[in-house]
């Protein structure tokens, strides 16, 4: 058989590539890759993370956009739509990482019957599946809990229930069991098993950097580097390398210059004259509310000693490694470090223990020599001692050259001791390891090994470990194997697999584990189904998706039944979204308020005489004013009007009276707050007409009506607010403004946070098209809008006392339309947004600028001027602003407001077409 191709010359193969090329930017992800893919096996890539797994996987899935070469699947091109639309219900992906592809807060069978609807079953089709389903992968229990409250075995059993749910051909599993214990992952490939035992056709890809794993699989492609390095049955690549696994085969097939300095990991016997404990526990426990997450724990670890944690996912490791470092209280017991008790608050406690976590806690914005810089200060150490202690460990880690590199453009094995280095740089007594070398190759995990067992011998830094990997656990001095809070037993590994007979570590943890559990491994069970149920025969293939343009009206309504699910499993958002509109109108038309009145004002008469506190009392009575205590001079002035005390000051001169009766010119001073330039002026306009009608109706009494050539009143009367309240203007334009912000911003958050959390996968990999995505996101947000829409027309009728004149069916119908617009608005700005924070921004600045500024809310759009009054006569929110206005004040009808209506039910479309020609069906 040729190493390239596990196929005959007769065999068709599922998935054939042809020269593939993938970057990232300037990283190049696949290089050149050629392969044929064998069908109806199980296909396993093996290699560390970052060597293109996922990259390959996912433009085999039709998730990512090809940018070289072609990769034919199932018999068809896969960057072809047509094609990749077809195959779509043939295909099931499984992304990386627990429960990539769940929805948190829908329950495991909610979650299966969402992908149920996608792939077009009906009701009694999928629970009959699902039923199928949730036997065989023993989930039948745990059917109504939300996924995430799942362990990480847990969520893997239930993605790869949400996969299988349409009888794929091609399944997909990209690093399925990374992160889960073994017993988990042993569940999970005898599960795999069983169903292809049932589907003996179907071909599986699976991409692992677990080597043992990848032993039980039918074919084999290594990678590395973005290249392949051989193809071939597991025996075929041993029997080629001549070694007796795959971890040193693999080993063996890579370049000469990665693997020239391995060798195997050899551990001294520790000291046993060092005894004297660095880590103890005396029956700690810790709880949280009811939840009891480490229970009665206790074991001791001398300094120097590697221990090694284990046990089931959520199990306590985690938990039980904070209490004993100090970063967290326990409930009750005791725990020691160094004979001392453990307080959270001891900052010197801590300044014993290093952490590296599994995620790096390096900044990629810095080079190696910054990043070891910055945690050397983080513990207060002196410049001299870490400018030596920097030396010492990249000469120590082999960093020396690298030292102006930044931690992203490095392997991540060197990234792996970078961390290791930051995590000493202190001289910690005790290290913590999260995981340290998920996803790191064979080379660099013995390397790194080799560092943490001349550490432990050499200068006893007592190591702390948790791993999944039992070849690592056989590493350690002891091990701890823990289960549902509880230590199930500390002991050597030797000791721990002879206690049970076993032949291996493994086999010896998984039989304390199922003891724990109380049961055995669980055998594949029947689905138990009803006799109505059974009558229902499962369909062996789906059909291909209908050509024609119609919508699927079950794919669409699964997302919108799914956000809705969202939003009620999630209070605070839910309330938010229907009572933020509501809050925000009673500021916004309280707070914004154009009517000037009751404005405080002050005088320095300096005549005091009656005609001039006869001026006085022009102001005093009217309903505009309020006059305060009397100024005493220039600095009372100044002080009262910066504090905010008077809004205006009148200064009456000297001789005021006397001036007025012999008609000498007079001058009367008027001082006027002018911090807000609109109000100044609305203040100018009282002062000078109140001062005006003073000095007409002097002018009467002293003269009579011969003052005046003629006399005559100009009578104004104002339609539609004969009180000139801006209120009665404000809260109809407010109501377009909060249905502008708050349904656009629900809706670009609902698709931007997939893309965070990673579930729209969902999208790229199931039959559903743009238009079905689009809508059924949509139309919660339209359900929500109306109701903000009712609750916003009801206080401003109710609470605010404006009175509504118009068509009440013309606005509702106006709202409907407009409600559609904002929500397509949030769902065209989430094509090109990729995080929430941005997102919020983004709405914002898109939303609220043009609608403030050019919508006719405060300054008319006839006003406006070039580029401002092109974007208020296009905006949507001019037109509804028109529609509220118009229905509450003058009481206007359908046939008044023919254009506004015409302009929202053109911007409809234009916004559809608009998302579904930005929206991406492919990541890039």
């Amino acid at each position: 058989m040729d190493l390239a191709s596990g196929n005959s010359a007769d065999d068709e193969p599922v998935v054939r590539i042809q020269n593939v090329s993938l970057s990232y930017g300037t990283k190049q992800a696949l290089r050149d890759l050629t392969l044929d893919i064998p069908a109806g096996q199980m296909i396993g890539l093996i290699g560390p993370d970052g060597v293109g797994k996922s990259s390959l996987l996912s433009l085999i899935a039709g998730a990512r956009i090809m940018q070289q070469g072609r990769i034919d699947v199932l018999g068809g091109d896969i960057a072809d739509k047509r094609h990749r639309q077809s195959a779509f219900p043939r295909i099931a992906y499984m992304p990386q990482g627990l429960g990539k592809n769940l929805y948190p807060t829908l329950s495991v069978f909610e979650n299966i019957d969402f992908f149920g609807r996608l792939f077009g079953h009906n009701k009694q089709e999928r629970k009959r599946r699902i039923a199928d389903l949730l036997a065989r992968t023993g989930m039948s229990p745990f059917a109504d809990r939300p996924a995430g409250k799942l362990s990480g075995g847990m969520k893997q059993k239930t993605s790869l229930c949400c996969s299988l749910i349409h009888d794929p051909d091609l399944l997909i599993l990209d690093e399925p069991t990374t992160g889960v214990d073994p017993l988990s992952r042993r569940q999970f490939w005898e599960l795999i098993d069983d169903i292809r035992k049932d589907r003996p056709g179907m071909s599986v890809v699976v991409a692992t950097a677990y080597m043992e794993e990848a032993e039980r699989f039918d074919w084999l492609v290594a990678m590395n580097d973005g290249q392949i390095l051989a193809s071939g049955t597991p025996k075929e690549l041993m029997q080629q390398t001549s070694t007796p696994n795959v971890d040193d085969a693999f080993i063996a097939l890579l370049p000469e210059e990665l693997r020239q300095d391995h060798h195997k990991v050899v551990i001294p016997p520790r000291d046993e004259n060092i005894t004297d404990i660095a880590i103890e526990a005396e029956h700690v426990t810790v709880r949280f509310g009811k939840f009891t997450a480490v229970d009665n724990v206790s074991f001791r670890i001398p300094r120097g000693e590697i221990f090694g944690f284990l046990g089931s996912n959520g199990c306590g490791k985690s938990t039980t490694m904070k209490v004993l470092t100090g970063l967290l209280p326990a409930s009750d017991g005791i725990a020691r470090l160094f004979g001392r008790e453990v307080d959270p608050k001891d900052i010197d406690i801590r300044r014993r223990v290093g952490y590296m976590s599994q995620a790096f806690s390096l900044y990629s914005e810095l080079t190696v020599h910054q990043n070891l810089e910055l945690h050397a200060k983080l513990f207060g150490m002196e410049e001299a001692r870490t400018k030596q202690r920097i030396t010492e460990l990249s000469q120590r880690f082999d960093l020396t050259e690298m030292m102006d590199i930044y931690p992203d453009d490095m392997p991540l094995g060197i990234r792996q001791r970078l961390s290791l280095a930051v995590a000493l740089i202190h001289q910690p007594d005790i290290l913590i390891l999260d995981e340290p070398t998920s996803g790191v190759d064979p080379v660099a995990r013995d390397a790194f090994w080799q560092i943490l067992a001349d550490l432990s011998r050499k200068d006893n830094v007592t190591i702390f470990v948790s791993t999944h990997f039992m070849n690592e656990a056989e590493l350690c001095d002891r091990i701890s194997l823990m289960h549902a809070g509880k230590v199930l037993i500390s002991d050597t590994p030797a000791a721990i697999t002879a206690s049970r007979s076993a032949a291996t570590l493994e086999e010896a943890f998984i039989g304390y584990l199922e003891e724990a559990i109380g049961e055995t491994a669980p055998a594949p069970q029947p689905a138990l189904v009803t006799k109505d149920e059974a009558s229902v025969k499962p369909a062996k293939q789906l059909p291909a998706p209908s050509k024609t343009w119609m919508p699927d009206l079950r794919r669409m309504l699964a997302y919108t039944r799914r956000e809705t699910l969202e939003l009620r499993r999630d209070p605070i958002r839910a309330t938010l979204a229907m009572l933020g509109s509501v809050i925000l109108m009673f500021v916004i038309g309280y707070g914004i308020n154009l009517d000037v009145n009751n404005l405080s004002f002050a005088v320095i008469d300096r005549d005091d005489t009656t005609i001039s506190r006869d001026y006085v009392r022009q102001f005093s009575g009217s309903r505009y004013f309020i006059e305060k205590d009397p100024i005493l001079d220039y600095d009372d002035l100044d002080r009262r009007m910066r504090n905010g005390e008077i809004s205006l000051a009148i200064e009456i001169p000297p001789n005021f009276a006397r001036d007025v009766e012999h008609g000498r010119p007079v001058e009367v001073g008027a001082w006027i707050d002018g911090a807000m330039p609109t109000r100044a002026e609305t203040i100018q306009g009282y002062v000078q007409g109140t001062h005006l009608n003073w000095l007409s109706q002097k002018a009467r009494e002293l003269y009579g009506n011969t003052s005046a050539l003629t006399s005559f009143n100009m009578e104004i009367r104002y339609r539609y607010n004969p009180d000139v309240q801006s209120l009665v203007a404000m809260v109809p334009a407010v109501i377009p403004l909060l249905l502008l912000v708050i349904p656009a911003m629900l809706s670009v958050l609902s698709v931007v946070r997939e893309k965070e959390l990673g579930s729209i996968i969902n999208f790229y990999v199931t039959p559903v098209t743009k238009f079905e995505f689009l809508i059924g996101k949509q139309l919660p947000y339209i359900g929500l809008a109306l109701f903000n829409f009712l609750m916003l027309t009801a206080f401003a009728v109710f609470i605010f006392q404006v009175r509504f004149t118009g068509s009440f069916l013309t606005y509702s119908t106006a709202a409907l339309l407009y409600v559609i617009i904002t929500t397509g608005m949030g769902l065209v700005l989430s094509t090109f947004m990729n995080s929430q924070i941005a997102a919020i921004f983004g709405t914002a600045l898109m939303t609220l600028i043009p609608a403030v500024q050019y919508s006719g809310i405060v300054d008319p759009v006839s006003s406006l001027r070039g580029a401002g009054a092109l974007i208020g006569q296009i905006y949507p929110t001019t037109h509804f602003t028109t529609i509220s206005r118009g229905t509450f004040s003058k009481a206007l009808s359908f046939s008044d407001l023919s254009m506004p209506f015409l302009m929202l039910l053109i911007t409809i479309p234009v916004l559809m077409v608009l998302g579904i020609v930005l929206l991406k069906k492919q990541a890039r």
